[in-house]
This record gives C-alpha cells, sequence and structure tokens, in this order.
C-alpha cells in the first residue's frame, strides 16, 4: 500500500492524502486551503476534478480545509462521509442556496467499507466538527491509520476512542496542529461550560456568543450554561438547521427555552417552520443567551435600539488567531462601541501532545507520518522510538 500526501504534510489545513494498491486508488479528505477562500484554486492533481482517476474519497468530517474540494471533484469519484456531517452540510448549502454534494455512501463508527482490494474502517472520534472520524486502511496485509483531526477535551470519551482503535498498525499519518503552541494545555468543554455558567449568572446584561454555528459541542455547552443560569437560548436560523440536521438530542427550537430568529426577512420562509421563532420585540424583553456571527453587526445595533446593551457582554469563542482578520476586529470594536465587554471562552477542537502520545503509543506505529501540523519535528520528541517522516 502506498502513501502520497499531495497537501498538508507542512501545514495546518488543505489536507489532500492518496491512498494506493496496483488495483486501487483513494483519497482521504479534500481540503481547501486553512487561509484561503472557496475560490482558491485548485491543486493539480491527475483524475481528481477533470476525470474520475480516483475509485473513491473518504471525508473525515465537514471543516473546509478537509472537505471544501469535494464540490470539484469528478461526480463520477464516489465520496463518502459520516451521514449527520452530510445533513449538516446540507442544511449550510440549502440556507446558502448552494449546489450540495451527493455522497454515494455513509462512514459508521468501525463498519468496514470496502473499495477494490482496500478496506477503510472509519473510528468515531472527538473534535470541533460533529461526526468525526480517523480512517483505517487495510490492504497487501498493511494498515495504514489516518487520525484526521481530534481531540482528548471533548464530550465523548477519548479512552473509549483508544480501546476501540487496533494495536500495531504500520503506519500512523497523525495530526499536530497544537505542536507549534508551546506548553499548550486544553481546558475540557466541561470545564467551558462551568466557566460560562458562572460567567452567565454574574451577568446582568445581555449575553450574546460569537461562536462557529457549525461546532455542535460549543452549542450545547453555551446552551446547558444558559439553562443553568435561567435564560432563554436564541439560535439564529442558520443555526438552528444545522443543530437541527446534526441529531435530535442537540439543542435546537424544538426545546421549550430555544428560540429562532432572523436577521433579515429575505430568510422568513426558513424560519417559519419553527413554531418557537421570536422577532426582536420579544428578544428585548427577555433575559437570554444569543448565538451570533460577525455577519450580524447591523441586526445587533437594530436590536440595540430597542433594549439597553448595559452590562452585557460578548463572548469569543474562537481560536485567538481569527482576532486578526480585519472583519473580525471591525465586529469587536463596534460591540465594544455599543457596550459589551468581551470576554474570551474557548478551547481547541484538536488534541495536544499528551493526548497524541496516547494516540501514538496505543496503535504502536512502525512508520508515523505527520500531517495537519506547523511543527513536524516536535514529533521526533513524542515518539523518540518510531521512525519518522518529516
Amino acid at each position: 500500500m502506498k502513501i502520497h500526501i499531495h497537501r498538508g504534510k507542512k501545514q495546518i489545513g488543505g489536507n489532500i492524502v492518496e491512498i494506493s494498491t496496483d488495483k486501487t486508488k483513494i483519497l482521504l479528505d479534500v481540503g481547501l486551503e486553512l487561509d484561503g477562500d472557496e475560490n482558491q484554486e485548485s491543486p493539480k492533481i491527475e483524475g481528481l476534478f477533470d476525470s474520475a482517476g480516483y475509485d473513491a474519497i473518504f471525508i473525515s468530517h465537514y471543516h473546509g480545509d478537509h472537505f471544501g474540494l469535494a464540490y470539484r471533484t469528478h461526480k463520477d469519484i464516489p465520496i463518502y462521509m459520516g451521514e449527520a456531517s452530510f445533513r449538516i452540510i446540507e442544511a449550510s448549502d440549502r440556507y446558502k442556496k448552494k449546489e450540495t454534494v451527493t455522497p454515494k455512501g455513509f462512514l459508521r463508527n468501525q463498519v468496514p467499507i470496502t473499495v477494490g482490494d482496500i478496506m477503510v474502517t472509519p473510528f468515531l472520534c472527538d473534535h470541533s466538527a460533529f461526526d468525526s472520524y480517523m480512517l483505517l486502511c487495510e490492504a497487501d496485509g498493511e494498515s495504514v491509520l489516518y487520525t484526521g483531526d481530534f481531540r482528548s477535551n471533548g464530550r465523548k470519551s477519548f479512552e473509549g476512542l483508544l480501546n476501540s482503535l487496533p494495536k500495531n498498525v504500520n503506519k500512523l499519518l497523525c495530526e499536530g496542529t497544537t505542536l507549534s503552541r508551546e506548553n499548550y494545555k486544553p481546558i475540557t468543554e466541561a470545564a467551558i461550560e462551568e466557566q460560562a455558567t458562572e460567567l452567565f449568572r454574574n451577568t446582568s446584561g445581555p449575553i450574546f456568543v460569537l461562536q462557529s454555528s457549525m461546532n455542535i459541542d460549543r452549542i450545547v455547552t453555551m446552551y446547558r450554561a444558559a439553562k443553568r443560569s435561567n435564560r432563554i437560548f436564541l439560535e439564529e436560523v442558520y443555526m438552528a438547521d444545522i443543530a437541527t440536521a446534526a441529531s435530535s438530542s442537540i439543542p435546537t427550537p424544538t426545546f421549550n427555552d430555544v428560540f429562532a430568529f432572523i436577521t433579515t426577512n429575505k430568510k422568513f420562509d426558513l424560519l417559519k417552520k419553527y413554531e418557537h421563532k421570536v422577532g426582536k420585540s420579544f428578544i428585548a424583553k427577555k433575559r437570554f443567551v444569543m448565538c451570533v456571527r460577525n455577519s450580524m453587526l447591523r441586526y445587533l445595533k437594530s436590536l440595540a435600539s430597542q433594549m439597553s446593551f448595559e452590562n452585557g457582554i460578548l463572548v469569543y469563542s474562537f481560536w485567538s488567531g481569527y482576532r486578526e482578520n480585519e472583519d473580525m476586529k471591525t465586529f469587536l470594536s463596534e460591540c465594544e462601541s455599543l457596550g459589551l465587554k468581551i470576554v474570551t471562552l474557548h478551547t481547541s477542537g484538536h488534541a495536544d501532545e499528551c493526548a497524541i502520545k496516547k494516540l501514538i503509543e496505543t496503535v504502536n506505529p512502525k512508520f508515523l507520518i505527520p500531517i495537519h501540523t506547523e511543527n513536524a519535528e516536535r514529533f521526533k520528541t513524542i515518539a523518540p522510538n518510531i521512525q519518522i517522516d518529516g
């Protein structure tokens, strides 16, 4: 079994990994460059875009730097991804009025899919993207485990994942996103919930949370903190659609304390399907936690004309690097001018060094290939007795 990393070996994001035998050729992830937009130029990979030169594409999760090029791949190449992942992507594309992808099949935890002479077994793992998988490829008597993106500090059991993974794989393609962060020690999603609950209870004014609508764990965290502080939870219809697509157990406007809203009347057709839907006049009279995006500045200014933002806060729940983007700087500055205090509450969707080391010790690879990292050298310290490429 041969491995060719088209992209992602010495960078974070943009993963495209080829696994092949003499008979079969597949790809693991087809990601956009992390810092680019959807219009960025496609990489020159023969048989991916202009013709069907691959037998299948397996998507570890729906983040754009792993999935974004799937829209451009040749339609005759079958795509496999998680079923909940697809529902989330489908809901997002519907909101954006964008043509979506059509998977041939869905990944399910520990259920193998055979393409040609390669067997791919998904292992459900924790990440800031819901329904994420590690992918085990087996052929020619060899095994290759691709981690995709994972973490140990979310709501899924990391020990449970480790117990389910194969032991003594031939090759491990392991992400190392956080290895360029000195002394990085993540806090757990549960700890974020406790911090948020205390913060919300001690805040008398309105509470806004700036977070990804696709970070399902964070939606759950902020909802639970809102509930524990006796506040209603407000989801703009895009987030409501994403949460509804993810799972019936995720907080959506079917819950009695969750309400959907829109920021423009153009989206009313999407809103009207929800029984729990509200407008600014209702919101202005309530104690709430409202999830927002940095494109909602006009809406927040309009809401501020109907209610006081005094003693209110905006919880920033993203990676700190996004603060350097000009649109984010403008949004945060304008929120401060409306009277909101900016408070950061966040934890990473990526494994720290300790989790990476535990994974390596568990699967005990003969050969390790770093990916999705800017500090591949660090793996030599983490796994000094394993042969490392990069």
